[in-house]
């Protein structure tokens, strides 16, 4: 039920403009639909539809991922994420920065788990990357952290599509040509930061080692996610909210490519390390789903450049957001008292710590209203005992818990 639940709220999330709406927003974001209406598709979005049954069940297990996360990192703030439909449908009719996340956290959560289901072998049509792997007459080929890093650029520019290379050679002219605050800075314009490379954050080993393992096939994940969670957005006529919404959909899917990382493996008698095995795998989610957190809090707003074609800061001297940052065009509700027509469920009752100096902090939840202190009385499982095999047996045993809740 969760599953078609979170569904149902995509679906009722967009603007209503019409019958465009209804057609993309269901299209875009129900398999179901989508597949009733093959004979309106085209290109990579009809293939999914009619041929891959397998690979819609992992986008929409990446949506589902994506709103766990959301929930997870949000559980202790003003505005919880929660999943509630009116809540939530009220919520993305806006782009505000809570939009932002959840469009970040979710084609990340896609991205994600398209890609862990390619090195699984769930896909036929996809396997582990094995295009870092080079042969010489069969033999391994050794690689140290200069060709490994070239090897890297080689297969990136190669695999770039041609929005991305059209991004960033406007974001080249952009910041080329508005560079009132660099030059103030002292800082040429068109400058190293904001261009990261993805490999800036993989520690290469020492001396030579050698590609192998079953490496994450990361830029399969990053294709299919785009195609699924942008198609339709890229037919409509440009306008800030479908501009917001892209470059935050491809932030979220940049915070996966660039937290890969390099594991490796010794091979070799009594322990030792003769060879070194190395391949490019994925963190765990919680810690791309928490980078885009931090990236939430330092979301920029953003305004439609007079071109129609791209976005700019709302404020002037500031800094143009690069492709990395989370941006929004509408300012957040207030979500201390409930508010049906933004989507806001405030923050009466909501459980918060005493002596917590954070977001959680009773001071902070409960919007300097005070709140109430009680003592419940909760039976919780003690005393486990493994028993041989393969069970488990607990005692019931009864705590007392102080909780505090807003008023």
């Amino acid at each position: 039920m969760r599953l078609f639940m979170v569904i149902a709220i995509l679906i009722f999330a967009m603007p209503m403009t019409g019958f465009g709406w209804a057609e993309g927003t269901n299209i875009l974001l129900d398999p179901n639909l989508m597949c009733k209406k093959t004979r309106r598709l085209r290109g990579k979005l009809a293939e999914i539809c009619r041929h891959d049954s397998a690979l819609l069940k992992e986008i929409i297990n990446g949506i589902n991922l994506g709103f766990r996360e959301c929930e997870f990192q949000f559980r202790n703030r003003r505005w919880n994420c929660t999943i509630q439909r009116k809540s939530m449908r009220k919520i993305l009719m806006r782009d505000s920065r809570e939009t932002g996340f959840v469009n970040a956290i979710t084609a990340a959560g896609v991205t994600y788990a398209v890609t862990k289901a390619c090195t699984m072998g769930q896909l036929v049509e996809c396997s582990c990357d094995k295009s870092h792997m080079r042969r010489n007459g069969g033999q391994p080929q050794m690689v140290n952290a200069a060709t490994a890093e070239a090897a890297l650029e080689r297969q990136q520019r190669q695999q770039l599509p041609l929005e991305e290379q059209q991004y960033q050679r406007r974001q080249r002219f952009l910041n080329n040509g508005s560079s009132l605050t660099d030059l103030g800075r002292n800082r040429k314009p068109g400058g190293k930061r904001g261009r990261r490379k993805f490999w800036d954050n993989i520690k290469f080993p020492q001396g030579e080692w050698e590609w192998g393992g079953c490496s994450d096939n990361v830029n399969f994940g990053l294709r299919h996610s785009r195609v699924f969670l942008d198609a339709k957005q890229r037919q409509r006529r440009s306008d800030l909210g479908t501009l917001v919404k892209l470059h935050n959909n491809n932030a979220g899917r940049l915070a996966i490519r660039d937290a890969m990382r390099l594991e490796c493996k010794c091979h070799g008698l009594s322990g030792s390390c003769t060879v070194k095995t190395c391949w490019l795998k994925m963190p765990p989610f919680r810690e791309v789903a928490a980078r885009l957190r931090e990236r939430y809090d330092s979301a920029r707003k953003v305004a439609l450049r007079n071109d129609g074609n791209s976005l700019m800061p709302e404020m002037p001297h500031t800094r143009q957001a690069n492709k990395y940052q989370l941006v929004f065009a509408d300012d957040s509700p207030d979500f201390c008292t409930a508010n049906p027509k933004t989507g806001a469920l405030g923050t009466q009752d909501r459980e918060c710590n005493a002596t917590s100096y954070g977001y959680d902090s009773c001071d902070h939840l409960c919007c300097s209203r005070g709140h109430k202190h009680r003592v419940v009385a909760e039976y919780t499982n003690c005393k486990c005992v493994f028993k041989w095999c393969c069970e488990v047996t607990c005692e019931k045993c009864l705590e007392h818990r102080e909780v505090n809740t807003c008023l």
